[in-house]
């Protein structure tokens, strides 16, 4: 019996329906007439899944007691005995309990693939083990139960399983995945659209690869060398020079027009090194192909023709890209040219586009060939073989006889020799020296430069000749050698060079400490003036202490434009290294200019910013400080009147009035001096770790008592912050919360753990922000569009934001499910509290995890046992006696 086919549902996310998916194919092939079983199907109490169960044959599970629970699992012995055609398996990522007969549920699924039986199943994307990583930085949470990549990759069909994070989000609000109390957990933690976004991203790359392989694997077994246009791609001929950059923007524009298009800039060089190209204008071309979404690739060939063909057939490329030849019109009696040749042998599949440019017919430089580098002491030893050699094999020679044949085979040994240890020159002259000795002492008539027998001409003729041939050779050889290995380290420069650009380091001294390691000199400076005229000054230098004056002082100058200059000290570098190090200093200019202008940005905005600030303040001292303060004159001035006979009820609402406007004072420039704390930048937090339990209460002393429901679980990790700092930025986030909550509904702050962070999320059912504001709410003296200008200054949540930023941590807003807006505060987390590994769960049960049940408000798909309850169940501790109302006032902060 042979080997049962696979078929994997893939789901972008939990809970976008790939067991319903199985469940329906399960359907058509029972009514086709296929004895199909469900093996081990989890409903997760979701009625339309439920539904679908019904009319399979279902194989009972097996029960299993671990720490005192009962649990089911798959009864593959059951299932091997049934020996069904098709075995319904879900969560092939599952982690059995242990005392299964596996570990693993894709162990299980093994077995019956093994017996025959053709098995359908399902995974999710963030199960996949190489992705554990990425699917912890995007959602915080790391996979415990994953499956091996290769065990999914064999599968014999991959079904992919996609919804819009919009549609899944839905899916939830409307109770189809999860019980209406926990959905609002759900949508606030895991189920947040950027996760489900970059989930669904990664779902789709890692299936295309996927069909991509299969795609090139069903091309080698049936040999197919046709190009297939599944998708557009675009292969780009470039010759290092000026006219490549036209070539590639041609060709992007031709991607644009299709789906799916690629771009892949292609660099042809000679196998012997020798080129023309321009080091600066290849990397400026490398780093505008890149940045326009495309590749950069460079092959070695010295058929160009044939390069460009054999890489476009073997990236099943559509179209081919090339410049018109910038050979001069005499240089065609030389052969057709590279574009006329690929267009000639590219064949009815490949397009080819011959663009035009403005270098057309200006002509090219031809290659100088570099000199060998054999080294001194082969050189040396090569010449005495060729010159001591001779005489001494001569002098041998002359006792014993044997022959001109086997005499001319000896000295041509000889001088082979000489040419594997000297190259050319020490070679041609043995074979000079050997060929007279042979005609002087051993071809007759001897000891006469003459010789009598023709037969003997040839054989010496021919002797010299293969000397030489060998000679050639290995000179040659030795060339070549030494060219590969410069060529390698000259692209391994500029490799580095492409990579610092790409990944925009502004570092000038550590591109000078660069050239200086990799020529070997003593100190690298970069020089500028701003005209012919004016003396040079140093824009970067590292290295010795003598400082240059002018480029005409250092050992090495590169000049880079009219007014610049890389000058270098230590020795004299040879010709060929000044082509990288025109790069290096290409490079050097741009990072000066970047650097420049960014301060120069850095400056231009903390202008703005401080127009903008005391613009503001002005606005605000000229007003909001004014109102409380005509409030508390008007009361005064009123109190001693001795016209008006006050009561005692009028007298305490005007005191309290004035002490109303006293606290609104003393609120607004509490703000005030915070916010020019955190614009000097004179904020300096005293980080130690406490216990959010420990400060979170204290901060809720300004807001009436019944208007905030906390929930921080005492298993929570301590956080590493500064108490005051955070207690204030608390109390202006909780205050503006509660001001903009309706009159009966409680404002939720709740705490949680995610991987090396503590989130504080501050729920409010109030208006809500506009997704455009969300960021605005945090900038100084921004208000929510219709509060009264007696409100404050709009400075809350700006606070707020920089002291949590000086901490280390983050405050952003996000909607709260079902309307409002919930403020997020992120803090580092100090470790799990002493003498504890972690939270410790509800109940006794197996380490697993399922992978289409998250639990709400703990960001973790498929966690059994949640550590809290749903938002709907959350404790609320007792205030704790003697809380200080935090002298900020808060503010919802819209423009």
């Amino acid at each position: 019996m042979g080997r049962g086919k696979l078929r994997i549902y893939l789901g972008a996310a939990p809970g976008v329906g790939k067991t319903y998916a199985m469940l329906s194919e399960a359907h058509r092939r029972v009514e086709r007439g296929t004895d199909c079983v469900v093996a081990f199907v989890e409903h997760h109490g979701r009625p339309r899944t439920e539904v679908m169960l019904h009319g399979l044959e279902q194989v009972p599970r097996v029960e299993l007691t671990h720490r005192g629970g009962a649990f089911t699992e798959m009864d593959v012995d059951a299932v091997l005995r049934r020996a069904p055609a098709v075995a319904l398996v879900d969560e092939l990522a599952h982690t059995n309990v242990p005392g299964s007969r596996n570990d693993k549920r894709w162990q299980d699924v093994e077995e019956l693939l093994a017996a025959g039986i053709d098995v359908v199943s399902t995974v999710n994307i963030q199960h996949l083990e190489s992705l554990g990583d990425v699917v912890e930085s995007i959602t915080g949470v790391r996979q415990r139960e994953t499956v091996p990549d290769e065990i999914v990759r064999r599968a014999d069909q991959i079904e992919l399983v996609d919804m819009s994070p919009e549609a899944l989000r839905r899916r939830l609000a409307h109770g189809n995945v999860y019980q209406p109390d926990k959905v609002d957990a759900a949508l606030s933690n895991y189920f947040r659209p950027g996760n489900l976004t970059a989930l669904r991203e990664l779902a789709l790359l890692w299936v295309a690869d996927r069909v991509d392989e299969y795609l090139q694997r069903y091309r080698s077994e049936h040999q197919v060398s046709r190009i297939w246009g599944s998708r557009e791609r675009i292969v780009v001929g470039l010759t290092g020079g000026p006219e490549g950059r036209t070539l590639i923007r041609r060709a992007v524009r031709l991607a644009e027009k299709g789906a799916g298009g690629e771009v892949m800039a292609v660099y042809v060089a000679r196998s012997d090194g020798l080129t023309s190209a321009s080091p600066k204008e290849l990397a400026l071309q490398r780093t505008l192909v890149e940045d326009l979404g495309g590749t950069f690739h460079h092959v070695v060939g010295d058929d160009i023709p044939a390069a460009l063909l054999d890489f476009a057939r073997g990236v099943n490329a559509t179209q081919i890209v090339l410049g018109s030849s910038r050979r001069k019109t005499w240089q065609y009696v030389f052969g057709p040219g590279v574009g006329a040749t690929v267009a000639r042998e590219s064949g009815p599949d490949l397009d080819v586009h011959i663009v035009t440019h403005g270098q057309i017919a200006k002509g090219r430089g031809l290659p100088v060939a570099r000199g060998a580098r054999l080294g001194r002491a082969r050189i040396v030893s090569g010449w005495l073989m060729a010159v001591a050699g001779p005489a001494l094999l001569g002098l041998l020679l002359s006792t014993v006889d044997l022959g001109l044949a086997n005499d001319m085979l000896l000295f041509l040994a000889l001088t082979v020799a000489a040419a594997l240890l000297g190259g050319l020159l020490p070679a041609l002259a043995s074979a000079a020296v050997g060929s007279f000795l042979l005609n002087y002492f051993y071809t007759p008539p001897l000891h006469r430069l003459t010789i009598a027998d023709p037969k003997n001409i040839v054989a010496i003729a021919i002797f010299v000749g293969v000397a030489v041939s060998v000679a050639s050779v290995v000179d040659l050889a030795a060339r070549r050698t030494h060219q590969a290995a410069r060529l390698r380290a000259e692209a391994e420069i500029l490799s580095f060079l492409a990579g610092s650009v790409l990944r925009g380091e502004t570092s000038l001294e550590a591109l000078l400490e660069r050239v200086r390691e990799t020529f070997g000199m003593d100190s690298v400076a970069l020089l500028e003036r701003q005209s012919d005229v004016d003396p040079w000054t140093c824009a970067g230098r590292v290295g010795a202490d003598r400082p240059l004056q002018r480029p005409e002082d250092a050992d090495v100058d590169m000049p880079v434009g009219d007014h610049m200059a890389l000058a270098l000290t230590g020795r004299v570098l040879p010709a060929s290294d000044r082509r990288v190090l025109a790069a290096f200093a290409a490079q050097a200019a741009v990072v000066l200019d970047r650097r420049r202008l960014q301060e120069e940005a850095d400056r231009a905005r903390a202008l703005a910013e401080g127009n903008r600030i005391r613009t503001a303040l002005l606005a605000a001292v000229s007003h909001d400080l004014r109102t409380p303060l005509a409030g508390i004159k008007a009361a005064v001035t009123s109190l001693r009147s001795e016209d008006v006979e006050w009561s005692e009820e009028d007298r305490a609402e005007l005191l309290g009035g004035i002490e109303e406007g006293a606290d609104r004072l003393d609120h607004l420039v509490g703000n005030l001096l915070d916010m020019s704390r955190l614009q000097t930048g004179t904020v300096t937090p005293l980080i130690r770790e406490i216990d959010l339990d420990e400060v979170v209460p204290m901060a809720l002393g300004g807001v009436p008592e019944d208007s905030v429901e906390l929930d921080v679980p005492e298993t929570l990790p301590m956080v590493a912050v500064d108490a005051g700092l955070l207690e204030r930025a608390m109390a202006n986030i909780v205050e503006n919360a509660v001001k903009y909550s309706p009159a009966r509904a409680r404002v939720l702050v709740s705490a949680s753990a995610i991987a090396d962070r503590v989130e504080v999320r501050v729920v409010d059912r109030g208006p809500g922000v506009p997704d455009d504001a969300k960021d605005r709410i945090f900038e100084p003296f921004q208000r929510y569009g219709d509060a009264p200008r007696g409100a404050g200054v709009g400075l809350g949540l700006a606070v707020a934001r920089g002291f949590a930023e000086a901490m280390g941590g983050t405050l952003g807003a996000e909607d709260t499910p079902g309307g409002g807006l919930t403020m997020v505060l992120t803090l580092r987390a100090a470790g799990p509290r002493p003498g504890q590994d972690g939270p410790a769960p509800d109940r006794a049960q197996p380490d697993r995890v399922e992978p289409d049940r998250p639990e709400p408000g703990r960001a973790e798909p498929g966690r059994a046992g949640a550590d809290r309850p749903g938002p709907d169940g959350r404790a609320q501790p007792d205030r704790p006696e003697g809380a200080q109302s935090s002298p900020v006032h808060p503010e919802r902060q819209v423009s």
